[in-house]
Order: structure tokens, then sequence, then C-alpha cells
């Protein structure tokens, strides 16, 4: 059928607030009762199966109770691929990692060999070429750890390395915070070869993952082994170089050197457990503290175990399971973004204002207001006016977590009478925070996430990980730089004369930086989301925050991207894959979040009326629910180029905000 242009200003003039109203409507009845908005960021099976060789390794397993257990196997039950085993993400197929993990924690919660779900992943594991010996390097580890690999089979991550110079660019201080926590915790236990009893059960899984005999194999000859389904990055010729000349340091360490970097390890395992008030940056490295705790009978382990359990979800439908990161305080400040898009009648209503004055006070206390004590030698940098990805506990504040709660709360400040002057967020805090987003512009004018970038980019070629890639140091992130950006001008906007001469620096590094980014067909290549659709939203909004205009070129060429790339029913969509090959790849189905973003930035360039507009809000409103929810669909996260999120709230507060900014552009 043929629309015309009065059909679509037909559309326009009858702007969808109903599809919005029902949209508010749920997403205020998941609002939390003090405030925040958060769903699971879904990722894999992996941590569910080290938290249960931790609880094995500590004592605690055979405590659970048989409920608790059967939630635990649910997540395995709904997780499991088609093949019999477990993968990196929901859409993934099954890696030798997670399955050797998951066939090893179903074992110890009790499940027998030949299990419905154990059987099936053992079949696979043994068909695999190298079985479980060709385990990435993180599952070596692991099941060294339990008496299941030997650790002669594992390519050293000797504690000394943290004893290196500063000045050296091996050092770990110049790695991303993730990389660098996780090796912190991993070189202590290896350095100590931190080995753990767990009883009868060993010998059969011995038997059971090895055929032939566990005695009988040279561990030492599958060192460089990594299995085809797990391996992204393949170790360069400099790392193994560097590998086989630890290995053979380790056959006869220095004792009192090895002594020292044990020390110094334990020393600063200890000051992120307290910093992070025992939850570890994240649970991956947080559960391998707890054991560096255990090994040491040091008292934190009670309230890190314990800090543990913040880390869980769980539901009927998919049991217990663990998350890699929570993101409150970001699921927080999109959801007011989105209702605060909307015409001043709405947002003034008693739905949208009601919710809104609840997460801006949330969101407001969430800020990091006290320094952490000796910081400096920790080498972390200074929290005070950041914001976390999470509720705060932690205390790991992120660049574009603060500057979207930013830009959400003097939003919020715009709306006639919504925030009381006595409830509002002070000016100095404000101040702290762009402070704090300063801090993190790198020398290209680019943004990094925790920190500012410390090392060379070089530090990827020895990346160790092997299952996932661009993880060695932080980056200028397309993301965050727009983020930051965009909200550095609109606290610009508002406070004129406070950091104004920093502030205008570093706006136009980074508006140079993202020009610099474009590539030639206009598009941009995101890094923390499925991912050029992403990156635009990002980058456009950011620009025009900077009050470049919508005729740019840049804008323009980046609209003419995303036109070109409207799928037939209105939509957009685009398949995770794209992450893996940085080159576009089209999902079969339009995305309700990958067409909101879309919708988001052609809104900052294009009226209501034009047709694209029309077609993709028609488009969403035609895939909402008759609760006013999106329906769950495929992955639109991603973190080190293979670890592909769902990100569960994505589908709603995303395409509320598009039809919000449509509401509010029609009826002006």
């Amino acid at each position: 059928m043929v629309t015309t242009t009065r059909d679509l200003e037909a559309a326009a003039a009858t702007a969808p607030i109903d599809s919005l109203a029902k949209a508010f409507e749920f997403l205020a009845e998941l609002q939390h009762p003090t405030g925040y908005w958060e769903a699971e960021m879904v990722w894999n099976s992996m941590l569910a199966s080290q938290w249960v060789i931790v609880q094995k390794i500590v004592g605690r397993l055979d405590a659970i109770p048989d409920d608790t257990r059967a939630r635990i196997v649910k997540q395995y039950e709904v997780t499991r691929t088609p093949e019999g085993g477990w993968g990196m993400h929901g859409e993934g197929g099954p890696y030798v990692f997670m399955t050797a993990l998951g066939y090893v924690a179903l074992r110890l919660l009790g499940l027998p060999a030949d299990h419905p779900l154990c059987a099936p992943a053992l079949k696979w594991l043994k068909a695999q070429p190298g079985g479980v010996t060709s385990i990435p390097s993180w599952g070596k580890f692991w099941l060294s750890m339990i008496g299941l690999y030997e650790y002669e089979g594992m390519n050293p991550i000797p504690p000394e390395l943290f004893l290196l110079p500063d000045w050296v660019p091996l050092h770990p201080n110049n790695y991303y915070c993730h990389t660098r926590y996780i090796y912190l915790g991993i070189a202590y236990l290896y350095g100590r070869r931190f080995k753990c009893e767990i009883g009868p059960i060993r010998d059969s899984l011995r038997r059971e993952l090895y055929d032939g005999g566990y005695e009988r194999v040279d561990f030492a000859a599958h060192r460089h082994d990594i299995a085809a389904t797990d391996l992204h990055v393949r170790p360069s010729a400099p790392l193994r170089a560097l590998y086989d000349t630890l290995h053979q340091y380790e056959k006869r360490p220095v004792g009192l050197l090895r002594a020292r970097a044990l020390k110094h390890c334990f020393t600063r395992i200890v000051y992120e457990q307290e910093a992070s008030r025992g939850q570890g940056l994240s649970p991956v490295n947080g559960l391998l503290n707890c054991l560096a705790l255990f090994a040491e009978h040091h008292p934190l382990l009670e309230s890190s175990l314990a800090a543990m359990e913040s880390w869980k979800w769980e539901d009927e439908a998919e049991g217990i399971r663990y998350c890699g990161a929570h993101s409150t305080s970001w699921d927080t400040a999109f959801g007011m973004r989105a209702m605060l898009e909307a015409p001043a009648r709405v947002v003034t209503g008693a739905t949208a204002s009601a919710a809104l004055k609840k997460a801006y006070d949330w969101l407001r206390d969430a800020q990091m207001q006290s320094e952490l004590p000796d910081y400096e030698v920790e080498r972390r940098e200074p929290i005070l006016g950041g914001w976390c990805f999470s509720d705060g506990v932690h205390r790991w504040p992120v660049s574009d977590c603060t500057a979207e709660a930013i830009t959400a709360l003097v939003e919020a400040h715009d709306a006639d009478g919504l925030i009381a002057e006595d409830a509002r967020i002070s000016d100095a805090r404000l101040e702290a925070a762009a402070r704090f987003i300063l801090r993190r512009q790198n020398k290209d004018g680019g943004f990094g996430s925790y920190e500012s970038r410390r090392g060379s980019l070089i530090l990827e070629h020895i990346n160790p990980s092997e299952m996932y890639g661009n993880c060695m140091t932080e980056r200028s992130y397309t993301e965050c730089t727009a983020s930051c950006v965009g909200a550095l001008a609109r606290f610009r906007s508002r406070y004129p004369a406070t950091l104004r001469d920093d502030i205008d620096r570093a706006v136009d590094r980074g508006v140079a930086l993202l020009r610099a980014r474009q590539l030639a067909d206009g598009s941009y290549l995101g890094f923390w989301g499925v991912n050029f659709t992403y990156a635009i939203f990002h980058v456009v909004e950011a620009l025009r925050a900077t009050g470049v205009p919508a005729s740019d070129p840049a804008i323009a060429r980046a609209i003419e991207w995303l036109l070109g790339k409207q799928k037939r029913d209105g939509g957009w969509g685009e398949h995770w894959k794209s992450a893996l090959t940085d080159t576009y790849v089209e999902h079969p189905e339009s995305q309700a979040a990958m067409t909101a973003w879309a919708l988001l930035a052609l809104m900052e360039a294009l009226p209501p009326t034009h047709a694209a507009v029309a077609r993709g809000v028609e488009c969403l409103r035609k895939m909402q629910l008759a609760d006013g929810q999106w329906p769950r669909q495929s992955q639109s996260g991603v973190f080190f180029s293979t670890a592909m999120l769902d990100y569960r709230l994505y589908k709603d507060y995303f395409p509320a905000w598009a039809l919000a900014r449509f509401s509010r552009l029609s009826s002006s």
C-alpha cells in the first residue's frame, strides 16, 4: 500500500500516545520501590559453574539445600545448547570451557554421570579434538585447582609480574582493570599452586573426563592447545615465547622473590575486597579473591562469600544464575531519559512524574561522594563524583555511566515543577561529576571507561585470554566518548562558567575523535552494543548535544546509512555477529531496541513526518505487547568482542524513548 504525505501527516498528528502510555505504565510497574530500574544482563553459565566450584573448595557445597540445588540445575537446563553443552551466550554454540566447567559443577552438585544433562555434555566434550586437554587457559587453571588438570599444563601467570617496575610496558597496572584484577587473582593462586582436595568424586571425574587414564596424560604437552570452538585470539608468537621462557622459570622459581610476589599480590587482593565491600570489580575476580582469602585463612572470607550473593539472579522460569555485572544506574538513567523525552503533559502526568521523582532520588544518592583511601597505592583512579554501572556498592564508577546520570539529572531539572529545589543534587556534586569524566579522557580526545588509557594498544599482542578480544587496555570507545561529550555539553549549557576552558577543550577534542572515527560509508563501529546501529545512535545524540547542526556532513552521512538499512517492515535489525566481524550483518527480524536506536538518531535530523520515521514508529507499535512491553529478542550488548549480552530492559526503555521523542516532536 502506498503511504501518502497526507497519511504520514495524519499519523504524526495522532501521535502514539496510547502506545507510549502503555510503555510508561509497564516501566513504572518494573521500578523498584526505592526508585531504580534494573533488569538482568544475561551472559552465560561460567559464573554459576565457578560459584559451585568455589563452594566445594571452601566446604559449603554439601550444606546447600536440595531446592537450591534444583534451581541451580534449572539454569543449566534452560541454557544448554542443542549440542548438549554450554556456550559464551544464549545464541552461540558450545564451548569446551563452559561445557567442561558446567559438567564438573553438575557432578559436584550430585548429578550422576548418566544424567540427561551430564551425559550429552560429556559426549560432546569427548568429540572435540583434544577433549578437555584443549580447554583454554582459564579452564586449565580452574580444573587444576581441584585436581582435574595439572599446573604444568597451564601457561604460567607468575605473581612476579606484579613486582615489575611501573615503567615496564608489560606491568599489569597498565592493563584494563577487569583484566588486571582477574589476573591478579590467577597469579596469586597459580604462584602458590593452590589445590584443594574435593574428595572421592575427584577420581570419578578424572575417569570420566580423560579416556585412557588421568595419570597417562602429558599435561605439559598441551600447554598451547586451545579448542577451536573457544578460540578468538590465538596467542601471538611473542606471547608464546614469553610463556615458554616463564615455563622454564617455573621449574625453579626464586623462592624469596616468589614469596615477596605472593605477599604483594595478596595485599592488593585484600585492598580490592575492602574497597569493593567484598563484591570485587566483578564476580569473575571476586570469586578468585575468595579463594585467595580461603588459602590464607583471612577473616574477610566470610563477608566476601556473602557479598558474592549480590551477583545472583533467580526466578521460577530460569532458576539461579550469576550475572557478570549489575546495570542499576545505567538502566535508571536511561529509564529517566525515556520518560523525560515525552511531551510535557505526559511527563507531568501521574505515572511518569511519580516514577521520575523516585528515580531521581535514587540516582542522585548513587553518586560516589567519598574518595577511596590510599587509592594511589593501588593505582586506582579517583572515584569522587562518579556513578557506577551498578548501584555503587563496589565503588568502581564508569565514565559513560556518570555521563548518562548527569544527563538524566539535569534534564529532570528542566521539567517544570518536577523536582523540588530542596531535593535537587547540588551544583558542587554535578561539578565533581564533570571533573570525574574529564579525568577519563585519553590523549587522542576519546574517553575510556573506568580509567583513561595507561598502556599501549601493543599490549593486545600479548592478550592471554584466548576467548576474548580487545581486553588488554582501556580504549577510546566510540560510545563512551559520545556519552561523555554529550553530558559535558549539557552541563556546559546549564553551568557556562564552571570548568569552562576544560570542558570546551574536552568537548572539541571528543567531537574531533568522533568525526575521525566515521567510516567511509557513514557508519560507526561500536564496542559495547550491537554494533553499528548502537554506535550511530550515541554519536548522533552527542553531536547534536554539542550544537552540531543536523545538516552537518557527519550526521547526514550517518542518517543516510541508517536509511539504507531500514527493513521492509519499517524496523531495523542487526545481528550480533556484526560485533565479531566488524562488518554489518543484518538480522532476519526487526529488533525493538535497534529500531529505537535508529529512530532516536533519525529524529535528531529528520521530522516525524518523514516516511522512514513514521514507518519505524509503526513497526514499534506493532511489535509492542498488550501489557506495554516488547518481546525478548536477540543479543543487543557485547564486551570484549565475543561476550554477547542480553540487556533485558533495552527492549523496553529504548522503544519507549523513541515513541516519546516522536510524540513530543509531533505535538510541538
